[in-house]
């Protein structure tokens, strides 16, 4: 990267993009890493691991407590083969009903894995696939190949509009997430049915049932989502 300058900042999925006329940085922030923008001469903390240090001396510092993240470089990143199996960004005129009803002919199960299978549809965190299956009236674990295109066209718009309105408060902080000026992501504050386990549905008042499944927690209401 010595000499090289930064061309284009990109996003594919849960990838961050750094673009060079030689090829690109790859970022991966995992589960509770940041970058920061700081003078390079500011000590680096415990779990601070990289700094790319530009003309100014102003560097963009890479933190990670937990090490899950990754820095990678790729002369073809799109091509990697972290990203070239990823399927369609969920804001793009790609994904629709037609599309989740076409990949969901053949798959039997539960309707939430399909929206947070990569290969299908990137970038569908927990969080949001719970939000947008409780907004859209689908059961989660509902089978995949038994909603009908009709039922999926009101999933991909309620998938758009969930994921819109987190961008537009920040993000969804529940314990780790900070925006790129350090302060907490808002969402939160707008979440229908995730982290409410026990607490009454929105609409109907029963009270909201969680459930794990592939290690992570579902949350439903069984009136309101079929």
């Amino acid at each position: 990267m010595k000499g090289l300058e930064v061309e284009l900042v990109e996003r594919r999925a849960k990838y961050l993009l750094l673009a060079t006329g030689s090829g690109s940085i790859i970022i991966h922030l995992g589960m509770s890493g940041s970058l920061r923008i700081l003078n390079q001469n500011v000590p680096p903390h415990q779990h601070d691991h990289v700094d790319i240090v530009f003309d100014g001396g102003i560097c963009l510092r890479y933190r990670d407590p937990r090490r899950f993240g990754c820095i990678l470089w790729s002369r073809h990143p799109l091509h990697h083969r972290l990203l070239r199996h990823l399927g369609p960004e969920p804001l793009g005129d790609e994904f629709d009903g037609a599309y989740l009803h076409r990949v969901a002919y053949r798959r039997p199960g539960p309707v939430k894995h399909l929206l947070m299978n990569a290969g299908l549809v990137s970038g569908i965190g927990n969080i949001y696939a719970n939000e947008a299956l409780f907004s859209a009236g689908i059961h989660p674990l509902r089978s995949a190949n038994r909603i009908s295109v009709e039922r999926y066209q009101r999933l991909a718009e309620e998938v758009k509009r969930v994921l819109s309105n987190a961008i537009s408060a920040g993000g969804t902080t529940l314990r780790d997430f900070q925006k790129a000026d350090g302060n907490p992501g808002y969402f939160g504050l707008s979440l229908q049915i995730y982290g409410r386990e026990g607490e009454p549905c929105p609409s109907c008042s029963r009270p909201i049932r969680r459930r794990m499944t592939q290690q992570r927690s579902t949350y439903y209401c069984v009136q309101c989502q079929r």
